[in-house]
């Protein structure tokens, strides 16, 4: 397993990955970092962990709206839409969202001052 260091919002983090994803991380950060950056322009600058909150829910609205366009797409190409709660897409987003859920967990843990 790989470590790589990204930075977001001015704070490095040591993140395990999978060997050869390192820079795919790295572009993930950068997402992150960048949704960040737009919460602050807003004046949204109020902690840490509300700001990887925000950003979180930001990447997830995204995935959303392109989810639906997808399927409109589909539709118009005369495709089906992707059916809603397929099971075995369903589980295997769960696991990723549960595995994404304990590595903010401990992030946010080491964010915590006491």
């Amino acid at each position: 397993m790989a470590q790589v260091t990204v930075k977001i919002n001015g704070f490095t983090y040591t993140v395990g990955c999978e060997d050869g994803q390192e820079a795919h991380l790295q572009a993930m950060a950068a997402q992150v970092d960048s949704r960040i950056d737009s919460i602050k322009a807003l004046g949204g600058n109020s902690g840490e962990i509300r700001l990887l909150l925000l950003a979180g829910l930001l990447l997830a609205d995204e995935i959303h709206d392109i989810r639906i366009e997808m399927d409109t797409l589909r539709t118009a190409a005369g495709q089906p839409p992707r059916p809603a709660g397929k099971p075995e897409a369903d589980a295997e987003m769960g696991k990723r969202l549960g595995k994404l859920a304990v590595r903010a967990e401990q992030i946010a843990a080491t964010l915590e001052r006491p």
